[in-house]
């Protein structure tokens, strides 16, 4: 798991992406950090420090990690981004 940073968090996430296995999102308050972890088990959560007031930066960022996978019918789109993909 990671946290990473840039204005946007947007070029950090599109970077990270290219990795295998890491599946980065970004999020700009505690709901679409849940529901990261929830459906699509995030395992890098990036931020826009431009556009996120760290107060909610921080909620957001415990609502992350305390959520787990959910597992069940999101399994199969989980499996589905980490394959590898054929250009």
């Amino acid at each position: 798991m990671g946290i990473l940073f840039c204005g946007t968090g947007v070029g950090m996430s599109i970077v990270a992406n290219k990795i295998p296995k890491i599946r980065a999102v970004v999020c700009s308050e505690p709901y679409s950090a849940t529901m990261s972890r929830a459906h699509n088990n995030a395992n890098v959560l990036c931020f826009g420090e431009r556009l996120i007031d760290p107060e909610i930066a921080v909620e957001a960022l415990k609502a992350w990690l305390d959520q787990e996978f959910e597992g069940g019918r999101h399994e199969a789109r989980v499996a589905k981004l980490d394959s590898k993909i054929d250009s």
